[in-house]
C-alpha cells in the first residue's frame, strides 16, 4: 500500500485519510464494494458505493502511473542516462502527461528532420544560435558548418537544419509542453466543417457543417457527436487555439535580442505548427475523447440504475404477449415463478374470423392458468395488440400492461436463452423475457449485455472496456441492493452477487438442481469451491426465505447473528419475536452491544433490518396506460396532452415513449418550468411523466415534447437528435440519438474538460 497514494485520493476526494487506508485494505484483500459499503462501516466511516469505487479506481490509475514511473527509470539506467536530478523528477511527477513530457528527449525516437541535422554536425550551430549573444551574424557562423560530404550544401541548409534542431530542443521543454497543453484545454476551440461532397449523404450532422465552440464548455454528447462526424468521414475536425497565442507563448522564452534572434523565432514557429501544436492537438483529442465517454458513461450508468430498480410486479401468474403483423402474437403463459407453461400463437389484426378466435384463447388462457396480469411488449403492432387485449372484456383484476421490450431479440438469440429453453424457438424465448420483465425487471434485464439494453447515448462510440466496467458495476449495485433468493435465482443473477462471479454461481445452481433447494444459509459453504472467503462476501446478500433461521431471508449478515441472538436473550424472546415486534425492539440498548469490531453503524443497519426483514428497496409497483386512440404518430397534434414513460434521458433531454412506437424528444428547454442544467435532475428512466405535444415530422418520424406549464415558450426549432434507433426487427431498440448544438443550451459546465485534464 502506498501512503503516499493514500494522502492523495483522500485529499481529491476530501475524505478522511484513515478512510482511504480501511478502504484500500479491504479492497487489497479482495473485497467487493458492495460488501465494504453494506457490512463495513465501522472501518471506512460509513463510505457509500460511489467513493468505494472512486477509490478503487484512482489506486488503480495511481499504480498504472506507478508502472510507468518504473518502466521510465529502467529504461533511462540501463542507457546510462538517468542523472539524480533526472531521477527525481520522474519521481515526482504526479500526473501521465507530466511524466511523459519529463521522458520526452530521452526516449528513443524515429529519425527525425532533428536528427538528420545533428548528423550532419550542425548541432553546435543550433545550441550558438539558440544562445543569441552578441557575436558573428548568423550567416557568416553558418558558413563554417557548410560541407558537401555531409550534403549541407550552402549556409541556408546549415541555417535550416539548426533551425530543426532547435525546434526540437523547444518541443521537448516540458515547461513549455505543459503551458501549451493548459493553453489547449482552456483556450482551445473544437471547429467542424462539412467533407467535400458529403452535404446529402451526412445530413443528419448538418448542424455541424459550420461549427464552433470552446472545447472547455463544449457538452460532452456534442464532442462525441462530432466525433462520430469525422469517423464517418462526413466531418473534418481540428482543435486549435488562437496560433499567435500558442506561437507567443515559445517566443516570450526562447527569442531574445541579438544577429540570431529571427532564426530562433523561425524555429519556435516551426516547432509551434510542426510539431507541438499538431502532437497537443492529438493529446487533447485522446483526452476529450475519454472525457466525454466518461460523461457519457456516467449517463449510462444512471438510466440502467433507474431501469433496473424499477419496481416489479412481483410474483403472480402473467401471460406475455410478443405483438406481429404479419406473423401474429407469440402468447406464452407463466406461473408465478416464471415458469412457461404454455405457448401458442394468435392473429389479432387480420380478419375478424382469427380476431374471434384470438379472443376466446386469450380467455380460456387467462382462466385456466390463474392469469393475474398481461404483459404486452411495446414493438410493432404493440398499441393495436393493447386494444384488443382490452376489448375482451377480461376481469379487473387482471392488470393489462406495456411492457418495454428493448434487449429482448438480443436474449432470445443468446447462449442463455438457448440453454434455458432448449426446445422452443426465439420467438416464445422473447415472449417469456417480456412477461418475465413485468413480473422482476432486475432478474429478468441481468440475462441481457447491459449496452443492449437502449438506455444509453453513443454507447457503441465510447470505450468500450470503460463501458462494460461501468455497467457491470451498477449491475452489480442493484443486485446486491435487492437482494437474491438463492433458492430460485437463474445462474445470471447469482453471477452479480458479491464474492460470486460465473463459476460459483453455476456451482450454486448445479448444488441446488442436485442436492435440492437450500435449507439454511450456512449450507452453501457446501458447494463446490465455494469457500469462506467467498461466503464472507456472498452470503449477507443471499436470501433463503423458507430456513429455519428467520435472519436467513434478511440482509443481517451471519458473522452478525450471534449479536441478534444475544439481543434476543437479554429481554427474553425468541428472535421470531423480535422481528415482529417494535415494542420488544423498543426495549434493545444499542450501546449494549458496541464492540471492537461492531459499532452503531452496524447494529443501526440490524435494527432496521429486523424491523422489514429482506425488505425490497424498489418502489411499489403502480400500473400504466397509454392515451387511448394514440397508437401511431399520424393520431398525435400539436397541444395534445398524454402520458408517457420516459425511456432515455441524455444531457440535452430525455425520451418519452408516448405509445406510437417512436420516441418523442422533451429538450432540455422543454423539461420544467426552472432552469435546468442536468435533464437526471428532473427525470429519470422509467417515471410516468405528461407531456404536450409541441411538433410532428411524420416524414422523418421525429416528435417535440414539453413538460412545461407553457410549453414551447422561447423553445428552439424541433432538432435532429430526434432520432431513434431500431433493430433489423424494425422494433424500437431504444435511442442513440445525434446530439445536435443550440447556442443557448446550457453547457454541461464551463471547465469540465479543463478539471479533468488535471487528473490525467
Amino acid at each position: 500500500m502506498n501512503i503516499e497514494h493514500i494522502k492523495l485520493i483522500a485529499e481529491e476526494l476530501d475524505i478522511k485519510l484513515s478512510q482511504v487506508e480501511a478502504t484500500a485494505k479491504l479492497l487489497s484483500e479482495d473485497a467487493t464494494v458492495p460488501f465494504i459499503a453494506r457490512y463495513r462501516k465501522e472501518a471506512t466511516g460509513s463510505l457509500d458505493e460511489v467513493q468505494i469505487a472512486a477509490i478503487r479506481d484512482r489506486l488503480a490509475q495511481l499504480e498504472e502511473l506507478d508502472k510507468r514511473r518504473e518502466a521510465i527509470l529502467k529504461s533511462l539506467s540501463e542507457r546510462e542516462l538517468l542523472t539524480n536530478e533526472l531521477e527525481k523528477a520522474v519521481k515526482n511527477a504526479q500526473t501521465m502527461s507530466e511524466l511523459e513530457d519529463i521522458y520526452l528527449p530521452y526516449k528513443p525516437k524515429r529519425r527525425t528532420r532533428a536528427t538528420i541535422a545533428r548528423e550532419k554536425g550542425l548541432e553546435s550551430l543550433a545550441l550558438y544560435l539558440l544562445e543569441q549573444d552578441a557575436g558573428s551574424a548568423p550567416e557568416a557562423e553558418a558558413e563554417k558548418y557548410v560541407n558537401a560530404e555531409l550534403n549541407v550544401e550552402s549556409t541556408d541548409d546549415a541555417l535550416a537544419g539548426a533551425r530543426d534542431i532547435i525546434a526540437e530542443i523547444i518541443n521537448e521543454d516540458s515547461e513549455i509542453r505543459k503551458n501549451i497543453r493548459e493553453l489547449f484545454s482552456s483556450e482551445g476551440t473544437i471547429a467542424s466543417t462539412v467533407a467535400k461532397d458529403k452535404e446529402e449523404s451526412g445530413a443528419k450532422f448538418r448542424d455541424y457543417f459550420e461549427w464552433t465552440e470552446n472545447v472547455a464548455k463544449a457538452p460532452s454528447h456534442r464532442i462525441l457527436a462530432m466525433f462520430r462526424g469525422e469517423n464517418e468521414e462526413v466531418l473534418k475536425l481540428a482543435i486549435r487555439p488562437d496560433e499567435g497565442r500558442g506561437i507567443s507563448e515559445l517566443v516570450s522564452k526562447y527569442v531574445k535580442s541579438g544577429p540570431a534572434a529571427t532564426q530562433v523565432a523561425l524555429a519556435a514557429e516551426d516547432c509551434y505548427k510542426r510539431l507541438l501544436a499538431p502532437s497537443m492537438e492529438n493529446e487533447i483529442r485522446g483526452e476529450l475523447k475519454k472525457v466525454a465517454d466518461e460523461e457519457a458513461i456516467r449517463v449510462f450508468a444512471d438510466n440502467l440504475r433507474e431501469l433496473l430498480m424499477a419496481p416489479p410486479l412481483g410474483r403472480k401468474a402473467v401471460l406475455g404477449l410478443d405483438p406481429g403483423f404479419r406473423t401474429g402474437c407469440k402468447v406464452v403463459c407463466l406461473d408465478a415463478q416464471g415458469k412457461l407453461l404454455y405457448d401458442t400463437v394468435i392473429y389479432v389484426t387480420h380478419s375478424q374470423k382469427q380476431k374471434d378466435e384470438a379472443g376466446a384463447v386469450v380467455c380460456a388462457l387467462c382462466q385456466k392458468y390463474g392469469i393475474e396480469a398481461v404483459a404486452i411488449g411495446n414493438g410493432t403492432a404493440s398499441r393495436e395488440t393493447e386494444a384488443f387485449i382490452r376489448s375482451l372484456g377480461l376481469p379487473k383484476s387482471i392488470s393489462i400492461m406495456m411492457v418495454n421490450e428493448s434487449g429482448a431479440s438480443i436474449y432470445s438469440a443468446s447462449e442463455v436463452a438457448r440453454e434455458e429453453f432448449p426446445d422452443h424457438d426465439v420467438t416464445v424465448r422473447g415472449s417469456v423475457s417480456i412477461a418475465r420483465r413485468l413480473m422482476d425487471p432486475l432478474a429478468e434485464l441481468v440475462k441481457i449485455d447491459p449496452k443492449s439494453i437502449g438506455v444509453g447515448q453513443y454507447q457503441h462510440d465510447v470505450d468500450q472496456s470503460m463501458l462494460k466496467k461501468s455497467l457491470d458495476d451498477v449491475v452489480e449495485s442493484c443486485v446486491n441492493r435487492v437482494g437474491v433468493e438463492v433458492n430460485t435465482a437463474s445462474k445470471q443473477l447469482l453471477t452479480y452477487v458479491s464474492g460470486l462471479g460465473p463459476v460459483l454461481a453455476g456451482n450454486i445452481v448445479k448444488h441446488r438442481d442436485e442436492k435440492g433447494p437450500f435449507k439454511t444459509r450456512k449450507d452453501l459453504l457446501k458447494v463446490t469451491r465455494l469457500g469462506p472467503k467467498a461466503f464472507e462476501q456472498a452470503a449477507g446478500f443471499l436470501r433463503i426465505n423458507d430456513s429455519k433461521n428467520p435472519l436467513d431471508s434478511s440482509a443481517v449478515h451471519p458473522e452478525s447473528y450471534d449479536i441478534v441472538n444475544r439481543m434476543a436473550d437479554d429481554i427474553g424472546c425468541k428472535v421470531n419475536d423480535l422481528m415482529s415486534s417494535a415494542e420488544l425492539r423498543n426495549k434493545i440498548k444499542l450501546d449494549n452491544y458496541i464492540s471492537d469490531k461492531v459499532g452503531l453503524p452496524t447494529l443501526v443497519d440490524i435494527m432496521d433490518e429486523l424491523a422489514r426483514p429482506g425488505r425490497d428497496p424498489r418502489d411499489k409497483f403502480e400500473a400504466f396506460a397509454f392515451a387511448d386512440g394514440v397508437n401511431e404518430i399520424k393520431d398525435l397534434a400539436p397541444g395534445m396532452k398524454l402520458p408517457g414513460i420516459v425511456t432515455n434521458v441524455t444531457n440535452f433531454g430525455a425520451f418519452v415513449d408516448i405509445g406510437v412506437h417512436q420516441d418523442g424528444l422533451v429538450h432540455i428547454s422543454e423539461l420544467s418550468d426552472e432552469f435546468v442544467n442536468n435533464p437526471a435532475d428532473v427525470v429519470k428512466v422509467q417515471q410516468k411523466v405528461q407531456v404536450t405535444v409541441l411538433e410532428i415530422d411524420e416524414k422523418r418520424n421525429r416528435i417535440s415534447l414539453s413538460m412545461k406549464t407553457n410549453p414551447g415558450a422561447e423553445r428552439a426549432p424541433m432538432r435532429e437528435s430526434n432520432r431513434g434507433e431500431r433493430s433489423e426487427s424494425g422494433k424500437r431498440q431504444g435511442s442513440k440519438p445525434i446530439a445536435q448544438p443550440k447556442k443557448q443550451e446550457p453547457s454541461s459546465g464551463s471547465n469540465w474538460f479543463t478539471k479533468a485534464m488535471k487528473k490525467s
